[in-house]
Parts: structure tokens; sequence; C-alpha cells
């Protein structure tokens, strides 16, 4: 049975009555998402394929420059509304639509016409604003290496609105909500489909969000209809603004006009039985593990405890209806609550003021943008790095916990994994987050730390060899009736350094007080020598070097005991045959690196 791997997306669901005549109208696309299809028809002529090469190119190749060329063009449709103009060149959801799948082809056409893009089309036979035929979802879908395996969806709603949800010839830009969602979705199609995955990565811009989520159930109901499963949904709605408004739906923000640009919000299903929550912690873990401590700007990833706002909704929710994992980013800050029958209401959202910026001196220019795109570049890559993660990594491990007179212990079924990570949080704890994360080999492990009497949620997660997680489990809750002993937690060791995978070079440094010169012999079948000079002697106790894989994972590490001048270190190569990156590592930080070629020896 053909899985679905991730989808992101964005807003609330009022589905009135079930969509008909859904069908994907591109034949290659329709056969990529049901697993119908030869890999080898889509093979790149340049495989990259590893996490890490994949996760600095999206940290390095997702443009500010490119989100803002895309918002400019949305706002100018002028509408966006779901039951607007179809047939205007340059204005209404026809315009929008075609311009969307033309860029998603001109992708392709960059990368071996590889991404298919089509449409989604679907009847609504009833609805707030009437019954419509052929409405039409945008889709890109990027075949991966295994027809069998789950399919990964990322997407945002495409349609706009202003004060009258069926209002539609009014002047609704929908610069925030959602342009920024559907520039994120594009940028990530841009990027990311020069890569290759095992998993299909199919990119959604929906329609008929606004008047109940009709895109996505609407896809959501085509995944049930053709036994598609999904590995987890990924919606963005609103998530390029930065400035409070004087109004936002709870959890809300304060105060009216500050700002946030280095925090976004993840919502999702809180019901411990449930997938969502689970996924909600892997997509923070993921960044926070990988590459938080890389950027130049690191991201805070906050999981509220609600499936989304209060009284709110996005198009995550069809899909979790459908029984399908899914999550919601927003900004921390929104413009608004779109509260639009109120008369003092003067924010943003779901009005004619949701625009891009302001030119306040008249010159023809922006002088101010209520859109920051430099934040909406950052959420993209948290949302790449989830979906590179999920399109490579393995899955979610079968397990069952066991609770006896030495406290509670996790048991792997038919493990195969090399690591295992568990997840812990207190019944009373005050946030979504972990309490605690440990980390084990082996197919079993008691849990530490638990106290007698205590209610505790378990969640488990695999670690394939490549440092790769697989989304966590649903949780199970136990009533502990013994207390265990304190255990080691898990330090997240499988974080990626760009400058291993020559996508970031490390500068020249003058006045270097501790230089790499050489490896020899390099290529060598296991015995090498390393050539290290120093300068001056005030740091060179804190010295090391780190060997690393292809994928960032160190696999053997040498402590240095230096003096002046030439230094020679004998290193001996314990693993496999391959390139690998030696770090010189000074009082924590990477000073230099050389690769290494180990033959087979």
């Amino acid at each position: 049975m053909r899985k679905i791997v991730l989808l992101i997306g964005l807003h609330f669901s009022l589905c009135i009555s079930a969509q008909t005549n859904i069908s994907i109208t591109t034949t290659a696309a329709d056969n990529i998402v049901k697993g119908t299809y030869s890999p080898a028809n889509y093979t790149a002529s340049t495989v990259i394929n590893t996490q890490g090469k994949i996760a600095c190119m999206l940290d390095d190749e997702l443009s500010p420059d490119s989100l803002l060329s895309y918002l400019e063009v949305l706002e100018s449709f002028y509408n966006r509304h779901t039951y607007s103009d179809t047939v205007s060149p340059d204005t209404g959801i026809g315009a929008s639509r075609r311009w969307v799948h033309q860029k998603l082809q001109s992708f392709s056409a960059r990368n071996d016409n590889r991404l298919q893009a089509s449409y989604l089309q679907f009847d609504q036979p009833s609805n707030t604003c009437g019954a419509a035929n052929e409405l039409r979802n945008v889709l890109g879908v990027l075949p991966g290496t295994d027809p069998m395996s789950p399919i990964v969806i990322v997407e945002a709603h495409m349609d706009s609105r202003c004060e009258g949800r069926c209002d539609d010839s009014c002047f609704a830009p929908g610069a925030d909500d959602n342009g920024s969602g559907t520039a994120l979705v594009m940028e990530l199609a841009r990027v990311m489909s020069q890569f290759t995955f095992e998993h299909t990565i199919v990119f959604m811009l929906t329609v008929g969000e606004e008047q109940g989520l009709l895109g996505a159930a609407a896809m959501a109901e085509y995944c049930q209809q053709n036994n598609i499963e999904i590995k987890a949904v990924q919606n963005n709605d609103v998530v390029g603004g930065i400035v409070c408004g004087q109004t936002a739906s709870l959890p809300g923000c304060d105060p009216p006009y500050s700002v946030d640009s280095t925090r976004v919000r993840l919502y999702a299903n809180p019901a411990f039985l449930l997938p969502h929550q689970a996924f909600a912690r892997t997509v923070k873990m993921y960044y926070d593990e990988k590459m938080k401590g890389s950027v130049k700007v690191p991201m805070n990833i906050e999981i509220i405890n609600r499936e989304d706002r209060v009284g709110r909704g996005g198009d995550h929710i069809p899909f979790r209806e459908k029984g399908y994992t899914s999550v919601r980013f927003s900004s921390a800050h929104e413009h608004g609550d779109a509260g639009v029958s109120d008369t003092s209401y003067n924010d943003h959202q779901h009005t004619s003021r949701d625009i891009l910026g302001a030119d306040l001196d008249n010159d023809g220019k922006l002088d101010t943008f209520y859109v920051d795109v430099n934040y909406l570049k950052r959420n993209a890559l948290i949302n790449g790095v989830s979906l590179t993660m999920l399109a490579l990594g393995p899955e979610t491990p079968d397990w069952t916990l066991k609770k006896d007179a030495q406290g509670a212990r996790v048991e792997i079924n038919n493990a195969s994994s090399p690591e295992y990570r568990v997840g812990v949080r207190v019944l009373t704890g005050s946030t979504p987050d972990f309490d605690a994360v440990y980390r084990f080999t082996g197919s079993t492990f008691t849990i530490p730390d638990l106290q007698n009497g205590t209610f505790y949620f378990i969640s488990v997660a695999a670690i394939d060899a490549n440092g790769i997680m697989s989304p966590f489990t649903k949780e199970e809750r136990v009533l502990t009736t013994a207390a265990t002993p304190a255990g080691t937690q898990d330090t997240f060791p499988y974080s990626l350094d760009c400058n291993l995978f020559g996508i970031r070079e490390m500068p020249a440094l003058k006045n270097r007080s501790i230089e790499f010169q050489s490896i020899s012999p390099n290529p060598s079948k296991g015995e090498a020598t390393f050539v290290i000079r120093v300068k001056e002697l005030s740091n060179a106790e804190l010295a090391k070097i780190s060997i690393i894989n292809n994928e960032g994972k160190e696999v053997q590490n040498l402590s240095l005991d230096l003096t002046i001048g030439e230094n020679q270190v004998q290193y001996t190569h314990k693993g496999k045959a391959g390139m690998y990156y030696c770090q010189l590592i000074v009082e924590g930080k990477v000073v230099d690196v050389r690769k290494m070629v180990i033959q087979d020896f």
C-alpha cells in the first residue's frame, strides 16, 4: 500500500458537503502519487541525495529575493478568491493558479523535467458561497526512488479574501494570508526539485480554504479513496508577518505592534493517543538538532497545545479528520483575528489592507514590509529540513510499553534500527515539549528517572545509520509503581556542519595560531599522518580532530597534545572506506577542515 510522508498546509475546515469528481489532471503526476511509475524515468542527471548536502543547500539557496518576487506577483492578481474570475489573464483565481502552475513547470525544466506540474480538480456541490465546478488545487509532484514508500506533501492555500467571505471582486491581495505560505511552498519546490529522495514529495497550493478548507478536504478525500497513506502533513498559513496586530486570535500576541522575527508556532491536535503533536515535536527536533547551531539567525519553534488558534482552523484539519498526521505552521505574531464584522477592527487579516508593504514617501518603492521575507525564508528552511528528513529517513517503529516491578520499559518489536529515541513527558508538564529524551541501542530500554506513582507519556522514534530520525510515535500513558535510577539524557549528536559539504567555504583566517596543513597519504588505506602547525600555544591544549562522514556524523575523534612548530599525528581509520572530513577544533570551534579519502583495505 502506498504511503504519504508529509503535507504542509494552512487554515480552518467548515466543509458543508463532500467534494465530487476529484481527479489529478496530469497522468504522470497521478501515477506518481499512486505509486504506479518507474523511478528510472525520473532519474536526475546529477543525483544529490544526502541529508547534509540537501539541508545545507536549502539554507544557502532558499532566497528572500525569490520569495519577494512571488509575493509581488501574487498581490498583482488583485483578488484570489476561490469563486473569482477564472478567465481573465491577469486578475482572479484563474490567472493566479495558471501562473503558479507555469512556475512549477519552469522549475521542472531546470531540473531534468522531474517535477510534474498538475491540478487536483474537483466539484463543490454546495458551500456558503454556492456550488462550483472544476475548482483546482495546483500540484508539483517530485517522484521518489521508491514508488511504494510514503509520499511527502508540503502545502499552503493560495486563495484570498477580504471582509465578505463570498465577495469575489474586492481588492483581496492576501499578502500574508496566505501569499506568505504560497510563496514558501513555491520556493521549496524551486530549490528541492534538484534533489533525489526515497519518498515522493508533493508541493500543493489549495483553493477554497477561506470557504471551509475545500481544497485540502478534496486532496484528503482523494488520498483516502485511492488508499494513499500519508506519513505527515505540514500546513503553512500566515507565516510571513512579524508585527502583532491590535487583535490576534488566542494564544495571541502582546503588546500591539510589537515585533517577533525569530519564533514560529506549530499547532497540532494534542490528543496523546493520536500522532499529531508527536510529529510537531519531531519537526522541532529535526531543526534543533540538525541546523539550529549553524544558521546565522536561529529560529525558535514553539509548540502550541492546540490544533489551531481559538475559533480558527486550517488545511491540516481535513487530513487529521481522515486519520492522516498533520501540523500547522503560523507566525508567532498575527496582524488580526479576522474579526472583520467589528467596526473597530483596523488590522490587516481578511481585509484589503493585507498588503505586502507600504510606500511611506510616495516614491514608488515600498519603505516598510508587513511580510518579512527574511523571516519567511527561515520558516521555509524549517519546513525543508523536516521534509528532507522525512523523505530520506526511517519509518516510525512498532513498539510496546511494559510496566513491571522495575518501572517502565520500551520494547521494540522486530528491532532493525541502530538506535532509538525515547521521549518522556510528565502528565503535569507545563508545555507540550518533552521533559526528557533518551537514546538507546538494542530492542529494550528501561526508562530512567521515573518517580513512583507518577503519570508519564512515552513516545519512541527510530534513528537510522545516517543519523536520521523517524517521526515519533503517538504516546502511551503509564502510571509508574516503581522508581528507576537516573540516566544519561540524549546529547543530540547528529548535527550538520555545512562547512563539510562545500556549501559554505570557511573564510581564510589571518594569523591563525593553529593550522591543519596536510593529510598524507591521501587517499590512504586506513593509515595516515595529520600535520598540524602551531604558532601560539595558548589554546593548543583545547584542540582535537573530529572525523565526520558524508552524513555529518562523527565516527572518530583524536585529542591533540600539541607543541610549538610542526606536529605529526598518526591516524588509524576504524570504519568503512569512503570520503571523510577531518575537522580541526579549537575551544569548541571548527578552525580548519581537510577532506580525506579512505580506500578499501
